[in-house]
């Protein structure tokens, strides 16, 4: 693997300090929620990570259009690592959202449309590794998983908008118009100030680990590339 650049070193030791930063303001700026209690703390990380892994899967059904139209490998790459980072992303919303729901709602699961369908979304994106280990011919599997990344792509705004189309118990505190929804809470200006720097720090440091899973896939791609070439 190259060396890593200057630019990535500084971005990597800038999102460590934004996270710390987002922890600070979650824990003692952000006042506690008067119904909730502490435990709604939880709240900032878990729509900061939620907010990163949908945009991230939105992303890579972009990436699809891109390398069907161009058949370049590279964009192969780049969505590998946009599926790969956006699922640890989304993996970590659903856990907080179970330690968020326990003394919330009483249990750490129920299957509330937003609950759902974000299971739903973390399933298909497993699978599609699934299909990448099944496939040896890298066209062949990129061809597939570009296909595959595009028509998945569609769960990511079902889940965002589950819980404006349908009666729900998950919080809408963002442009909430069901009426139906029984779960919301309004935010002071602390809570709007840790809820913002939440969402600024994990979309920093999503660019971070992306361009890592990047430059991994690059050394990958070298790998099975001498395989390749040592077999025949």
């Amino acid at each position: 693997m190259n060396k890593k650049p200057l630019a990535l070193k500084i971005l990597d030791l800038v999102s460590i300090v934004l996270l710390i930063a987002a922890t600070y303001l979650s824990i003692f700026v952000a006042p506690m929620e008067r119904v909730m209690g502490n435990v709604q703390r939880v709240f900032y990380f878990h729509v900061g990570t939620a907010w990163v892994a949908l945009i991230g899967f939105i992303f890579t059904a972009a990436l699809s259009v891109i390398y069907l139209a161009t058949k370049n490998l590279k964009w192969d790459r780049i969505q590998v690592a946009a599926v790969e980072v956006s699922v640890v992303f989304f993996l970590i919303t659903i856990i907080l959202g179970s330690i968020w729901a326990r003394p919330a709602w009483n249990t750490w699961w129920t299957w509330d449309p937003r609950l759902t369908t974000a299971a739903v979304v973390e399933l298909v994106y497993i699978a599609y590794f699934m299909l990448r280990q099944g496939l040896d011919d890298p066209n062949k599997r990129a061809n597939f998983s570009a296909v595959y990344a595009l028509i998945g792509g569609l769960s990511a705004p079902i889940t965002f908008f589950s819980i404006r189309l349908f009666r729900t118990i998950h919080p809408v505190v963002i442009a909430g118009t069901n009426a139906e929804a029984e779960g919301s809470f309004s935010m002071s200006g602390g809570m709007l100030q840790a809820f913002f720097f939440a969402l600024f720090a994990f979309t920093v440091i999503f660019i971070d680990l992306f361009w890592n899973r990047i430059r991994l896939g690059e050394a990958q791609a070298k790998v099975e590339e001498m395989k390749i070439n040592a077999a025949y």
